[in-house]
């Protein structure tokens, strides 16, 4: 009987465990909840609405005020592959177990969105639920969209709709058993979808609740910037501390000083959303580019304006993985840095220092300064192996870029680099290893 009460006992505490740490996971603070005040519902909110366009769109049409909010919500980076049509679909997502596939949202009324009703189009947003009780994964970010107002999601339904028409079958995802189980999205929908419709703090003023609005609802930054937990939702305790998106590092734009953007000022970080670089701060590159490209430079300079200030408003998390010092200028002589394979010294003499130069500072243009950039004081160097592999990505229109050289380089070659650009530029060497390239390369 003594062991039967043993294990009943262990029984007994591995449920207890279990309960606490899913309600340690989903009793969590709301997207805003760190802000001073209360919360009212968009609707008995007394001041300017947070939701909808900026003053200069206030009478524009709705299929216009709907292309804002598309550009907001940055619907194009997901829902277009690299190289292919428009919303068409078909961009893949590798995660450790299956990869999925985005889905055409043209208004094709085979493949695309074109039979949809309005009914169902917002089911799909809010609640992660598509057409004929299909559930949707959330890799949808259905958990932020959920904030949008339901205005505001006919509006990008609308503007859709004004667009032509493209026949693209969705891929199939490649999802191994369970998580090939879309029935399972119901129990985590019920779990952490649950913020509802945006609301506004009324002891905050109109700007930061637009940009709240615009940080939590329309733009998702914490679907990428924020850690997730062991049922891989945002893990609002650590709000904006550092993620991950596509095999890129999303690095913490918290206001923790060191390994966040709490120095940054208010300006610095507007320049960066509007132009894809902050002298001293770095460049936008991988996923974060795209975010610039397609979506923050077409946003009004006050509602640009409206997201930095919120975000000097969020709570200070310090991230663990990223060293608190931001490495300076390095000396101007090309000597070898100790210890590394000196065949990353010579790559970067033969390819990249005519633009970045020896001291990292830039040679040629702003966008090519590395010291200062998070990237490179990253002792992963996850970010900077990416660069060289694929280049820094989209930017805005008349922005110089780097290219990619994973055709020109060898995964050895690659994980050279990545260590002398840290170790010579940042504030701590890294030791990435071919096996490490190889791995990011099946990323792009």
């Amino acid at each position: 009987m003594t062991w039967r009460r043993t294990l009943t006992g262990i029984a007994a505490a591995i449920v207890v465990i279990g309960v606490a740490v899913t309600g340690w996971m989903v009793f969590q603070p709301g997207p805003t909840d760190f802000a001073v005040g209360e919360s009212v519902n968009l609707a008995s909110y007394h001041g300017p609405s947070p939701a909808g366009v900026p003053a200069e769109l206030a009478h524009a049409d709705v299929v216009t005020r709907g292309e804002y909010l598309f550009r907001a919500a940055d619907c194009a980076a997901c829902h277009t592959a690299k190289g292919g049509t428009p919303l068409a679909g078909g961009r893949p997502f590798k995660l450790p177990f299956g990869t999925i596939y985005t889905p055409n949202i043209t208004p094709d009324r085979d493949t695309g969105i074109g039979a949809w009703s309005d009914t169902e189009f917002l089911r799909a947003v809010h609640d992660g639920i598509g057409r004929g009780g299909k559930r949707l994964y959330p890799a949808f970010p259905y958990a932020s969209y959920a904030m949008l107002s339901d205005a505001d999601v006919l509006a990008i339904k609308r503007y859709l709709f004004s667009l032509k028409p493209v026949h693209a079958p969705t891929i199939p995802n490649t999802f191994v058993f369970p998580f090939n189980q879309r029935w399972l999205m119901a129990i985590w929908s019920t779990l952490f979808n649950r913020s509802g419709t945006f609301h506004p703090v009324t002891s905050q003023s109109v700007a930061w609740n637009r940009g709240a609005y615009l940080v939590e609802a329309a733009g998702h930054c914490g679907e990428c910037h924020t850690p997730r937990n062991l049922m891989q939702a945002m893990n609002q305790r650590s709000k904006f501390a550092g993620g991950a998106a596509e095999g890129w590092n999303a690095y913490n734009i918290s206001q923790d000083k060191g390994t966040g953007i709490g120095s940054w000022s208010q300006q610095e970080i507007a320049t960066y959303l509007r132009s894809g670089h902050s002298a001293g701060r770095g460049t936008a590159s991988g996923p974060m580019a795209e975010v610039v490209e397609l979506s923050t430079s077409h946003l009004t300079p006050a509602d640009i304006q409206s997201i930095a200030l919120y975000l000097k408003t969020v709570p200070a998390h310090a991230s663990s993985v990223l060293p608190a010092a931001i490495a300076g200028p390095a000396p101007s002589a090309p000597k070898a840095v100790t210890g590394l394979d000196p065949l990353g010294k010579k790559i970067f003499e033969g390819a990249c220092v005519s633009c970045h130069s020896w001291t990292g500072a830039g040679s040629l243009v702003p966008e090519a300064q590395l010291t200062g950039a998070r990237s490179v004081n990253d002792p992963s160097a996850v970010n900077v192996a990416q660069m060289i592999l694929s280049g820094t990505g989209k930017q805005p229109a008349g922005r110089p870029y780097m290219p990619g050289f994973a055709a020109s380089y060898s995964d050895t070659e690659v994980a050279a680099t990545a260590n002398y650009v840290t170790a010579r530029f940042g504030s701590k060497p890294s030791r990435v290893t071919p096996k490490d390239v190889a791995t990011l390369r099946l990323q792009n």
